[in-house]
């Protein structure tokens, strides 16, 4: 099969440009070429900016007819428009990666189905929500069959381990060196997380898929774990004891550290859990790899590719830690 995917070389997009080498389909890769890309094998890529729309909607009429075409990198519905007029009548099927922040924070009812409510509390998810009626009004009209796919956690061999105050390496080297670790809320809200390779997988199996067409998935894996326990598993996997956690509450977090506590204020601090029956039946979804492993293998990664920061450099969550304990010991104390 002929497989444009726009994006290619992040996260998701490696290993998916990977299984499609691996058995042997034509893949073309349409990014800007700022990062390097981690496959072997005979891809095409094409260098363009999607966000000059005329020249990127041009590009791709030049490029001829694909069976597949998988959108990794549309954020905004301008994009999705725009990929929507590049596409129409060239392409039989489109794949849209979307996310779970489409949901409304908290749930109606758990877990999260296909069908929840889509009502985002951040923007992010907003424009993904956006984007989706675009991609599935395009597949009402017939301009291409529609396939919506929503991971959530994803992580692996590329990326990093997401914590209470979002993306920094800092907190791995605190893990390492035994530093106490700051969690939002009492650390008992649920979370998931899915290896890049299942959900890489899924949206293989979605290509040329007949029961995926003008429907939408989850892709979210099915290890429901506290917070407490997803920070048991990372000190787990670096084999190293698990480091005090330290519990402060989201709204604390919101006041004194907006910016790095953004992710948990918007999302972590809820219980976060799917149904991923849908994916199971349609695309055969399945969890292969656990969170100890994969935390394993993404470490080992970045070891080998992005040096850890050094907590030391950093002395925020010290401070922050020092100050909360010395207000816990200043609350009075019952009897």
């Amino acid at each position: 099969m002929r497989i444009l995917l726009i994006g290619g070389s992040g996260l998701i997009s490696t290993p998916i440009t990977r299984f499609l080498l691996e058995r042997g389909d034509d893949v073309v890769l349409y990014n800007r070429g700022q990062t390097p890309l981690r496959v072997e094998g005979a891809v095409q890529q094409i260098i363009g900016d999607r966000d000059d729309y005329p020249a990127f909607e041009a590009h791709i009429a030049g490029l001829g007819r694909f069976d597949c075409v998988i959108d990794m990198v549309c954020f905004t519905p301008a994009q999705a428009e725009s990929a929507v007029r590049a596409c129409a009548g060239r392409t039989t099927q489109f794949i849209f990666c979307s996310t779970v922040d489409v949901y409304s924070r908290p749930a109606p009812s758990y877990p999260y189905r296909e069908d929840s409510p889509r009502e985002a509390i951040s923007d992010y998810g907003r424009n993904k929500a956006a984007c989706e009626d675009i991609f599935l009004a395009a597949h009402a009209r017939g301009d291409f069959a529609a396939t919506i796919i929503r991971p959530a956690m994803t992580y692996g061999e590329g990326g990093v381990i997401v914590h209470t105050f979002g993306w920094s390496t800092t907190y791995l080297d605190r893990m390492r060196k035994g530093k106490p670790i700051v969690v939002h809320g009492d650390g008992q809200s649920l979370w998931v997380t899915c290896h890049v390779d299942d959900v890489a997988r899924a949206f293989v199996a979605a290509i040329g898929n007949e029961r995926a067409y003008g429907k939408a998935y989850h892709t979210a894996g099915d290890n429901w774990m506290t917070w407490n326990q997803f920070h048991a598993g990372v000190a787990e996997a670096l084999g190293v004891p698990l480091p005090r956690l330290v519990h402060i509450p989201t709204d604390v977090l919101a006041a004194v550290a907006p910016e790095r506590a953004g992710i948990s204020i918007f999302n972590f601090q809820y219980d976060t859990i799917f149904d991923n029956s849908a994916a199971r039946t349609d695309l055969g979804f399945v969890q292969t790899i656990g969170w100890v492993e994969g935390v394993r293998r993404t470490v080992a990664w970045l070891d080998a590719n992005r040096p850890i920061e050094n907590s030391d450099l950093d002395t925020y969550e010290d401070r922050l830690i020092e100050a909360w304990d010395r207000v816990v010991r200043g609350l009075p104390v019952d009897g």
